[in-house]
């Protein structure tokens, strides 16, 4: 893969990126807009329009697959909140949900499916089991469709340090790991130790970077250790980056991300060019 720099001069690298665009922009034509003037072929679908994916019906699926077609960008991953609920919330509801998106994971071509390992499950073996036997029935329903089911790391679920990922994906070998390091570190853990635990599951990679009072960041301004993390990533095989700058609160990211700190210098005047801001600081990485 490759990308023009500042200077016109085209720069090869071993990374396809994608990005969660809805930070750029709520509606689906300025989402376009910034992935094509960005550079980015691929898409992680969390907000169309202003409805968040799990809202979206399967007619408006099949439009959003048209004009994503017609502009040469494809859909990575179906960007869920699957497993973003208590662990004592009622499940059956949550689980027809995950099905109707799954559905849509395939009329919009996704080969990936993101997910999480539920709200105040940590700290008994009762609630590891339970999240376990839960994340067991999203990969039941699954299966057939051939997506892959990627657990996200992510302060406050079960699996919000690493070791607690890793039992996941002990117990359940088809749940792969993203690997997130801004979310590693507003839970406290250090992202190399996480990185060394985890790495044989990770199927691909968020990047978004944090201080180490939790305030996200451009990646490799913060304690993400994101350059190092570029090079085992790419060791390993690893081709797709996810952007998911967090640079600026929009609509709905409070609720989504339980209260995302930013920093005030890397406030943006509009959410495009925060956007474009983690674009060009992950491609002065790479």
């Amino acid at each position: 893969m490759a990308y023009s720099d500042e200077r016109g001069i085209n720069v090869k690298h071993p990374f396809e990126l994608c990005a969660f665009a809805d930070e750029a922009a709520d509606d689906l034509t300025g989402q376009i807009g910034a992935l094509q003037k960005n550079g980015i072929g691929l898409l992680e679908i969390r907000g169309v329009d202003g409805t968040n994916i799990a809202g979206i019906s399967i007619e408006s699926s099949k439009r959003v697959r048209a004009l994503l077609d017609n502009a040469g960008i494809r859909v990575w991953s179906i960007g869920s909140p699957s497993g973003k609920i208590g662990i004592t919330d009622a499940f059956e509801p949550h689980l027809d949900e995950f099905r109707h998106m799954v559905e849509l994971a395939e009329i919009l071509g996704a080969t990936h499916f993101r997910l999480f390992s539920f709200y105040g499950a940590q700290g008994s073996a009762a609630a590891r089991d339970a999240v376990l036997e839960r994340l067991s029935r999203f990969e039941e329903v699954a299966k057939g469709s051939n997506l892959v089911l990627c657990h996200e790391n992510e302060k406050d679920i079960f699996g919000e340090l690493a070791p607690a990922c890793a039992q996941i994906h002990r117990a359940l070998p088809g749940i792969k790991a993203i690997f997130d390091p801004a979310n590693f570190i507003q839970a406290g853990q250090e992202v190399p130790s996480a990185w060394a635990l985890l790495e044989p599951y990770v199927a691909y990679m968020h990047i978004k970077d944090a201080r180490a009072d939790g305030t996200v960041v451009p990646a490799g301004r913060g304690l993400g250790h994101i350059p190092e993390l570029l090079e085992k990533y790419a060791a390993i095989g690893g081709r797709v980056l996810t952007l998911e700058p967090h640079l600026t609160v929009f609509g709905g990211l409070d609720e989504l991300e339980h209260g995302t700190k930013t920093a005030m210098e890397d406030r943006y005047p509009t959410r495009l060019a925060a956007f474009e801001a983690a674009v060009s600081a992950l491609k002065s990485l790479i």
